[in-house]
């Protein structure tokens, strides 16, 4: 009887992208990820997928920082795994910004298999251009040329004016 009821359970199936600040090890990663996997499980859930995207540009600064590394969490739960997630991430201070998604409902545990980690490369790392690093054209100020002193300017001008 008992084995009748436990194949009814019934998941609603959700995901969860996350942003951690980007000078963050993969260490201090594992442990945020091993927090949200004790809090979907403590509840019944199943963490399904974690991904690494690694380290992007923003569209805008998030938490005074234009890159950030991002982690997808794909994971099984009831509808009160969403809140407990998003209150794990909201304590923690490495986290800037989440977002949860519901996907689809009425998912039987069973039929979903754990897969592993996955870690992505990200963006590569920009290196800041130094100045006139590469500039196109030579001189100070490019393909204009030097500036003439300012009589010889005066001298242009009224001549053109008449």
């Amino acid at each position: 009887m008992a084995d009748t009821q436990a194949s009814k359970i019934r998941l609603r199936e959700y995901e969860t992208l996350f942003l951690v600040k980007p000078d963050l090890s993969d260490e201090v990663v594992d442990k945020i990820k091993e927090r949200l996997r004790a809090a979907v499980g403590k509840d019944g859930g199943k963490v399904l997928k974690f991904t690494l995207w690694g380290k992007k540009k923003t569209a805008f600064p998030v938490s005074k920082q234009p890159r950030a590394s991002y982690v997808h969490m794909s994971f099984l739960g009831n509808p009160g795994v969403v809140a407990e997630v998003e209150r794990n991430l909201a304590i923690t201070e490495d986290v800037t910004k989440y977002l949860s998604q519901y996907i689809a409902g009425d998912i039987d545990p069973e039929t979903r298999q754990v897969e592993a980690d996955v870690k992505l490369a990200g963006d590569v790392d920009e290196k800041p251009r130094t100045e006139r690093e590469g500039a196109p054209y030579e001189g100070e100020r490019g393909e204009r040329g030097e500036r003439p002193e300012r009589s010889e300017r005066r001298d242009m001008t009224e001549g053109s004016a008449e």
